[in-house]
């Protein structure tokens, strides 16, 4: 049962109750009538009568009442059960109306200040996140030199070693191709299976290597070019559409470009995807982003957000303010969605197919 139709059942016995308790209070009153006063003008059946007539009245009253009451504050709460829902999934610019001066009419005022301070962090952060991208230009040729001593780390720990084992598999067909073909056959569908692994580890890290920053470009423009090399260097099929990606501000614009470059680069080093779709959509005052493969998924219950790249696209979001849902299933790919307030000028609008 909801809080608000405990409320509404509440709301009916507390009526039911005083209905009883006015019709026993009555009837009390008339047998105390009776038995004081030598000549009643009423006798007992007929204040019987009256106590039973009395009580229908109470009780159609009290359900009539009952009713009303609770339809109205039922309706109340639920306008504020609401308000929390839309406040939870990020539209903190709603506000809910203030119709009464009581406790819920002030409830109701407490929220519309809680959903304008929350706006008002969302700015903050935004605003941080325009500061933060300034001293990341500073920083740009420490955090490059970092970047290529991290991808040397991971050449290392995965390349080398698919390559290592590559060549003892070789090795091993060489020697066992002339005595016993049918043990070389397996051999050689290992090699494959190993070079196309190592081959997309390198797309990824190769993707990586591309500038961090948009370069003077702007989002569009950047995600254009990120878009077109991923299509010239790999054989999966990207459907992009991107809309509403003008008059952002720059640090905003920094942060997305990462963000889809890490999910790109994660669809490339673990979905084993062929298609993957991204869209962006501004709606009112919001940026909508979509990254969705076709890949093999993974049970979010294990994974709870410990991929690295994941966790760095969550935090990523929610620097400027945005809210970071994931959806993914074995064997049914991965679905990525975004949404970021934003303050936009609007100028237009740009596709790429």
């Amino acid at each position: 049962m909801t809080k608000a139709s405990s409320i509404k059942v509440w709301l009916f016995k507390s009526y039911l109750m005083m209905t009883v308790l006015g019709t026993l209070l009555f009837f009390v009153s008339i047998q105390l009538y009776l038995i004081i006063t030598p000549n009643p003008l009423i006798s007992l059946r007929i204040s019987i009568y009256i106590t039973i007539l009395l009580f229908g009245v109470l009780l159609l009253l009290s359900l009539y009442f009952g009713v009303r009451s609770s339809y109205l504050l039922k309706g109340r709460l639920d306008d504020l059960s609401t308000f929390v829902s839309v406040l939870r999934s990020g539209n903190f610019s709603a506000r809910v109306e203030r119709d009464e001066e009581d406790e819920i009419g002030f409830l109701s005022e407490e929220l519309n200040g809680l959903a304008f301070y929350i706006e008002e962090q969302v700015k903050s952060l935004q605003r941080l996140a325009d500061e933060r991208s300034e001293l990341a230009e500073q920083a740009q040729q420490a955090a490059v030199m970092e970047e290529r001593h991290r991808l040397a780390r991971d050449l290392h720990d995965s390349v080398s070693q698919q390559l290592f084992a590559l060549n003892m598999l070789s090795s091993a067909a060489i020697k066992t191709i002339d005595r016993d073909r049918e043990k070389t056959a397996p051999i050689v569908k290992q090699v494959a299976e190993i070079a196309a692994k190592a081959q997309g580890e390198m797309r990824a890290l190769l993707l990586h290597l591309r500038p961090i920053d948009l370069k003077g470009e702007s989002l569009f423009e950047g995600l254009q070019q990120l878009i077109y090399e991923l299509k010239e260097k790999t054989h999966i099929t990207i459907e992009a559409d991107l809309d509403g990606l003008v008059g952002l501000s720059k640090g905003t614009e920094t942060h997305l470009f990462r963000i889809i470059q890490e999910g790109l680069s994660n669809i490339l080093r673990h979905a084993d995807a062929s298609e993957v779709k991204l869209n962006t959509e501004k709606k009112e005052r919001y940026l909508m982003i979509y990254i969705g493969d076709n890949g093999r998924g993974f049970s979010l219950e294990q994974e709870k957000m410990t991929s690295y790249g994941l966790q760095t696209m969550r935090e990523r979001t929610e620097e400027i303010g945005g809210v970071f849902q994931i959806r993914s299933k074995e064997g049914e790919g991965t679905y990525i969605n975004i949404r970021v307030p934003l303050q936009v000028r609007e100028k237009g609008a740009n596709e790429v197919g």
